[in-house]
Parts: C-alpha cells; structure tokens; sequence
C-alpha cells in the first residue's frame, strides 16, 4: 500500500527484478537501459499478458511494455469488489493493521493512508510510514482512478505517471470502519483501520474472507502503531 507497484519483471545478467516493482525503481530501470541503449529480457508477471523475450531496440520495446502495464488486470480472477461502494465515506486516514510483506513496504511500521478528493475528482492518496531501519518518516503522494462505476470498490492507483496498480475494496463493514483491501494479485493485502487496532471478531470475519478467496493469510505481518 505504501509503495504503488507495476506489473513489471526484468532481468539480466547483473540483475534480477522477481517481483512488482515501483514507479521510482522503474525510473532507475529506465535509466540504467536507456544509457546502455538496450532494454533487457522483458516479460508481465501475475496477472499481466506476458510479452515476447528479446532484446529489441529500446523504443519498440519501451512500447510494448507500457501496453503491457495498461493491459494488467487490477483484481485478481474470481475476488469481488465491495458494491455499492460510497467514496465519500470512504475519504480519511486508515491505519494499516496487517499486510503481506514486500519489498516497498520492508522495514516499515507505523504505516497509514490518508484519501482525500482532488479538483479533478480522482482521489489524492498519502501514504505514510516509518522506516525502522533508516529511523526515518517516509511518504508517498498519488492520485487513485476507478476503473469502472464509483460505486463499485474497485481502483488503480498510481505513485508514477502513467504506471498503476490495483487497489480494490474487497470487504467493508456498514459504518466504514475497517477495509480489506487486494491489490492486483493474491501476493498483496491489507486490512485497514480508522483506528490503530481492530476488533477481534472483525480480524476473524476478513481472515476467513481472505483465505476463501485464496490469500496465504499465515504470511501476514500485523503491524505496530507505537509512534
């Protein structure tokens, strides 16, 4: 949640991306071929159409990966969005109480989203955690679209340009209190809260929905909220 990722995965021989990765890292990536005038192996992950393995010029195949990112599914097969979805009510900070970890959240606790509207109707997201190894605060601002009807719980949200990543609703109790929140795959969730805990027979009713929908619910990290 803290990091938006694009279904991404590139490798050679120096370097081995395996998973998502963030719009600032695929700056540094573009960056790193665009000087050496060549894009490495290039293929979609999760659920992303996967694309043809060469070494093309670099704009043919800055090309097919940019239609490769806005062809990626934003949900995962088979999970539902939460509708009817209200966006005003959804508005406000929620605190991250669980995630799966990976790399662009590594290290961080105390992390929690603020939405709020923009002039433009997307929705600005800020996304704020603690770096327990740097010591540090770290932000991150983005704007969110839906992909569809706003009253379907179902968004792509976006920390660089163009590139963005799932973000959908999956289950909402009636007050807008706490989230179950997927991103584009089964290897993303979060539960949210507007508070720094969660009830326990709420954590019971998300777990069982996220494991019926197949998520690996034993690899969630619970979060500390100590600052």
């Amino acid at each position: 949640m803290l990091y938006q990722y694009v279904c991404l995965q590139v490798e050679d021989q120096e370097e081995k991306f395996l998973n998502c990765v963030t719009g600032e890292h695929y700056t540094h990536l573009a960056n790193k071929y665009l000087a050496d005038s060549i894009l490495a192996d290039t293929k979609f992950t999760n659920n992303c159409k996967p694309m043809i393995k060469s070494k093309p010029i670099i704009i043919l195949n800055i090309i097919v990966v940019m239609i490769g990112l806005f062809s990626c599914s934003t949900i995962p097969k088979g999970v539902q969005a939460v509708t009817p979805f209200d966006k005003e009510k959804y508005l406000g900070k929620w605190y991250e109480i669980a995630r799966f970890d990976f790399r662009f959240e590594r290290n961080l606790n105390n992390t929690s989203a603020e939405y709020s509207l923009n002039a433009d109707g997307t929705i600005r997201v800020e996304n704020r955690g603690y770096d327990t190894i740097k010591r540090v605060w770290k932000k991150a601002i983005g704007k969110a679209n839906f992909v569809g009807n706003d009253n379907v719980a179902m968004l792509k949200v976006s920390f660089f340009g163009p590139f963005y990543g799932g973000y959908n609703v999956i289950a909402l109790d009636a007050e807008y209190k706490y989230a179950l929140v997927s991103g584009a795959s089964l290897d993303y969730l979060w539960i949210l809260s507007r508070e720094k805990i969660i009830p326990d027979e709420i954590k019971k009713k998300y777990l069982k929905i996220a494991e019926g929908y197949g998520y690996p619910i034993a690899n969630l990290l619970w979060i500390v909220h100590d600052k």
